[in-house]
């Protein structure tokens, strides 16, 4: 592993198509940290795959999703420092991804939180659309919001993008030695679940005929 990530470390990519991986991105992250619910992190974990299997370099990925990161969430607390709370009400009549209880949940962490909001918010997929544009909605110090934003862009990126690698570089191995407990689990499960429908669907017809059945044992009571 350590000398897999030396090798990608000193290795510099020569390809367009490389350098057309690392903008993508740094593009699709910077998008989705302006407010554009897009697949931000599924793109950095993509990216960082394809590095533990030698077709992009880990630490260029790292670098492109950290500016990419840091740059959108940029853009996106001026967006909302100059639209306002009219941007998200707009967003909301658009958009299922900016509801008005989503959005109140964000500015209650805000609230409570400050600029830790914008650090953690990063690992937050709820927060890491809202964070910047409800930052300059608040009007949060741009130099604080600058320094939350920056560190928290650059752990999120390393720490996403090696676990990933890591991951990626591992994976014959991870998944030989769990292909037979995952099928036990599996299987487990699977008859958990049915029998634990079976008995409550059971149990429901049960609780449904007996009521019915009730009244007819009364009438003949009366009867005789």
């Amino acid at each position: 592993m350590g000398e897999s990530l030396h090798a990608l470390a000193i290795a510099v990519p020569t390809g367009g198509i490389a350098a057309l991986a690392y903008l993508v991105v740094g593009l699709v992250i910077g998008v989705e940290s302006m407010g554009i619910p897009l697949p931000g992190e599924t793109t950095l974990i993509a990216a960082a795959l394809l590095a533990s299997q030698g077709d992009l370099n880990l630490w260029y990925v790292i670098g492109a999703a950290a500016v990419g990161a840091i740059v959108g969430d940029s853009i996106g607390y001026m967006i909302g420092r100059r639209a306002g709370r009219g941007l998200f009400q707009r967003l909301g009549r658009r958009s299922r991804h900016f509801s008005a209880e989503r959005i109140e949940r964000a500015e209650r962490y805000f609230h409570k939180y400050g600029v830790w909001t914008v650090f953690f918010g990063r690992f937050v997929a709820l927060l890491r659309i809202f964070a910047g544009p409800m930052a300059g909605t608040l009007r949060m110090p741009y130099p604080q919001f600058l320094a939350a934003n920056a560190a928290g862009g650059i752990a999120w990126s390393t720490t996403i993008g090696l676990v990933a690698y890591k991951v990626g570089d591992n994976a014959d191995r991870i998944f030989g030695e769990l292909s037979i407990w995952a099928l036990v689990a599996i299987a487990v499960v699977a008859v958990g679940a049915y029998v634990f429908f079976k008995l409550r669907h059971r149990r429901t017809r049960t609780e449904i005929v007996a009521p019915v059945a009730a009244p007819a044992v009364v009438e003949e009571s009366a009867d005789a």
